[in-house]
C-alpha cells in the first residue's frame, strides 16, 4: 500500500509537549500532520483512512533501539541484506520503528562485510511498512580483553583509527556509535577522531579507571555501552567505570532493562542519579529472540537459550531476548517512572543523540509518523512506520 492520510482518533496520544486525553494524529505522506485534541477534529476527508480505537489504548512515539545485534533467526553480522530485512520487519511487533544495526568482535574480514552489507542496504531500504535501520553501531572489536564477555577475545584488538577509517568507508559513511574500551593503546586517539566527526564515542567492555573516563570524556566520549555490564565496576576507592557514568552528565548510559542483566535495585539506582534525561534503553537482542529454546550462533559461539535467557556455555551471558515494550514495562516497574519518562529512554533521548530528533523520537507535526499502539498493559496492538502499519495485533478494535 503506498503513502496515504490516516486519522488516529479517540485514544491517549503522548505527544511531544502534553498529553492529548482522546486525542488524534492525523498522518499525511508518511509524516504527522497534525496532533488534536478529539474536539478539535474537523472532517475527515474521503480518501483518508480512520482508525477508531478503544479510549483505553495510548498512542507514544516509535522506540528506537542504538542497541541490536538480531531477532527472528538473523543476526547483522551474516552480512546479507535478507538478515537486515528480517530484523526491520520483526521489530514493529515489539513497538521499535528504527534501530541501529549493531555489529560484534569478529575477524575483520567479517565485520567488513557486514558494514559494507549495512551500508548497501542504508541506502535500498524500503521508505515504509519495517523499521527503518538508521545507520551501524560498531561493537567491538576494539574492547578491553578483560571485560570481553561475550565477545570474542581471539578477535579483539586494540583501537586502531586506520581501520575504522577503511571501515567507516566500507559502511558508506554509516557508522553512527562507536562501543571501544578508551585506555587501551590507541583508544583516545579513536575517540577523538570520532567526536570531531559526528560519531557517538562510547565507552564499554572497558577496564577503565574513573581517570581513564574522564581522559575519555575530555577527548569527547559522550556514551556509555550497557551500563553496569561489560566494565570495571564501582568500588569505593576505585569509581570505575559505572562510577564515571553515574556521576559524569556528559556520558548517557544505555541499559538492558530484562531484570536478568541487571537487578531492579540497579537499574533504580541508575534512574535516581542519571533521571530521566541521562539513560537510554536498549535490548542487545540476538538472532535467537523471537524463537523458542535451543542453541543458536553468536559470532561463532554456541550461544543456549532458555526461558529468556542467552548464556555461553561458560555461563557469561550473551545478549537478550528482551523486547523494547518489555525494556518500557520492566523501567516503570523498577524505578516508579512514569510512562511519559519511560518514553522518552527508549524514544526521544537516542532521538537526540542521534541528532535526528527533527524528524523521530517524538510526535509532532513534520516528525515522521513513527507511532506505536499499546493497550493499558502495555501490550503492542500496533505500530505504524512512517504512517505505514508495520504491525497490528489480531483482534485490535479498528
Amino acid at each position: 500500500m503506498g503513502k496515504q492520510s490516516r486519522l488516529i482518533r479517540d485514544i491517549t496520544v503522548y505527544g511531544e509537549d502534553r498529553i492529548y486525553e482522546r486525542g488524534s494524529v492525523r498522518i499525511k505522506d508518511g509524516k504527522v500532520e497534525a496532533l488534536e485534541a478529539q474536539h478539535d477534529v474537523g472532517k475527515t476527508e474521503p480518501e483518508e483512512e480512520v482508525i477508531s480505537l478503544d479510549p483505553d489504548y495510548i498512542c507514544i512515539p516509535g522506540l528506537i533501539d542504538v542497541h541490536i545485534h538480531g531477532a527472528a533467526g538473523a543476526d547483522v553480522t551474516d552480512g546479507t541484506p535478507e538478515a537486515l530485512s528480517t530484523i526491520a520487519g520483526a521489530l514493529p511487533a515489539e513497538g521499535t520503528t528504527s534501530f541501529l544495526a549493531t555489529t560484534m568482535t569478529q575477524e575483520s574480514a567479517i565485520i567488513e562485510k557486514a558494514l559494507d552489507n549495512a551500508g548497501s542496504y542504508w541506502g535500498a531500504q524500503s521508505g515504509s511498512g519495517c523499521a527503518e535501520m538508521l545507520g551501524i553501531h560498531l561493537e567491538g572489536p576494539f574492547l578491553s580483553p578483560k571485560r570481553a564477555g561475550a565477545q570474542p577475545v581471539n578477535h579483539i584488538i586494540d583501537p586502531d583509527l586506520e581501520r575504522f577509517r577503511k571501515w567507516q568507508e566500507a559502511a558508506g559513511g554509516h557508522i553512527r556509535l562507536v562501543t571501544l574500551a578508551p585506555e587501551q593503546a590507541g583508544g583516545l586517539e579513536l575517540v577523538r577522531y570520532l567526536a570531531d566527526n559526528g560519531v557517538i564515542a562510547s565507552v564499554g567492555h572497558s577496564d577503565a579507571t574513573f581517570e581513564q573516563v574522564e581522559e575519555a570524556i575530555a577527548a569527547g566520549a559522550s556514551h556509555v555501552t550497557h551500563l553496569y555490564n561489560g566494565m570495571r565496576g564501582l568500588h569505593h576507592r576505585e569509581p570505575g567505570v559505572v562510577g564515571a557514568a553515574l556521576l559524569r552528565k556528559e556520558l548517557t548510559a544505555e541499559m538492558i532493562v530484562d531484570g536478568i542483566h541487571l537487578r531492579p535495585e540497579m537499574v533504580e539506582l541508575a534512574y535516581r542519579q542519571k533521571k530521566k534525561s541521562g539513560l537510554v534503553l536498549i535490548t542487545d537482542a540476538i538472532r535467537a529472540k523471537c524463537l523458542r529454546n535451543g542453541t543458536y550462533d553468536l559470532g561463532g559461539q554456541d550461544v543456549i537459550v532458555k526461558d529468556g535467557e542467552a548464556r555461553l556455555a561458560s555461563g557469561s551471558l550473551a545478549g537478550s531476548m528482551l523486547k523494547m515494550n518489555d525494556a518500557i514495562r520492566n523501567v516503570m516497574a523498577y524505578t516508579g517512572c512514569n510512562l511519559a519518562e519511560a518514553v522518552q529512554m527508549s524514544a526521544a533521548n537516542p532521538a537526540k543523540e542521534l541528532k535526528i530528533f527533527d524528524r523521530k523520537g517524538s510526535i509532532a507535526a513534520g516528525k515522521d509518523a513513527d507511532l506505536v499502539i499499546l493497550d493499558r498493559d502495555l501490550n503492542v496492538a500496533m505500530t505504524l512506520c512512517r504512517g505505514e502499519i508495520a504491525y497490528e495485533r489480531e483482534g485490535v478494535r479498528r
